[in-house]
């Protein structure tokens, strides 16, 4: 990569969220566990979608919809109503990764400047990571609803660069999700892969520029670069 970042963007939901515990949410309610998973792609593809055709959905909206729909066809036990609110409660309760919180410090040890780019509300980084102890390694918690389009669209990665000021070249986006990843690096920007699966980054997407195993092993690579 060219060089040390002037700013490191920080993906919220996977990248620094654990949303495992959300299978428990779904088998709670009589749901089979794996729904957790489709729900969430569900969301994702229609918030794409909407973005695509030029508009800037709320993502709590859009999660509810998409639930809705996902549980509608599973004999529940419960009723749709409360099904829905229990679920998407544990949305908000959920916890950071483990490599997270020592990253992070080790992050702004070295004196990075770190702000998150959530397709969410920021109440959801807030609320996270005021949990985890960390809230204050972040100068600014930034949403694609100020930005007017969801990532990966490039208006919303110009938009985290432009607010803090950097060129959008010397900001590093760091996600779990490819494309995220490929939608920064189409944008300019500089990208970091969370490799939490294990598996291969897809081909189809343009690379990253570091590929790290969490959020600790991340502030090692940069602390050489």
């Amino acid at each position: 990569m060219a060089g040390r970042p002037q700013l490191v963007v920080f993906d919220v939901n996977e990248t620094l969220s654990d949303l495992t515990p959300m299978a428990d949410r779904f088998a709670a309610v009589g749901a089979p566990p794996h729904l957790a998973a489709t729900w969430f792609a569900g969301l994702l593809r229609d918030g794409f979608a909407l973005t695509l055709t030029g508009a800037n959905p709320r993502f709590a909206e859009v999660g509810e919809g998409v639930l809705r729909q996902v549980l509608a066809a599973v004999p529940l036990e419960r009723t749709l109503e409360d099904a829905v609110a229990a679920v998407l409660a544990g949305f908000g309760e959920l916890a950071v990764h483990p490599d997270v919180v020592p990253g992070l410090r080790a992050l702004t040890a070295a004196r990075h400047r770190l702000v998150t780019l959530t397709n969410g509300a920021t109440a959801v980084p807030q609320g996270l990571l005021t949990q985890a102890g960390v809230r204050d390694a972040f100068e600014r918690l930034l949403s694609v609803t100020d930005a007017g389009a969801w990532k990966p669209a490039r208006a919303a990665y110009e938009y985290a660069a432009a607010e803090c000021g950097v060129p959008v070249g010397e900001a590093l986006l760091v996600a779990v999700h490819p494309w995220d990843v490929h939608g920064a690096k189409a944008a300019g920007m500089q990208a970091a892969w969370i490799n939490r699966s294990g598996g291969p980054y897809p081909g189809h997407f343009l690379s990253p520029d570091l590929v790290a195993d969490g959020v600790d092993d991340l502030a090692t690579q940069l602390a050489v670069v």
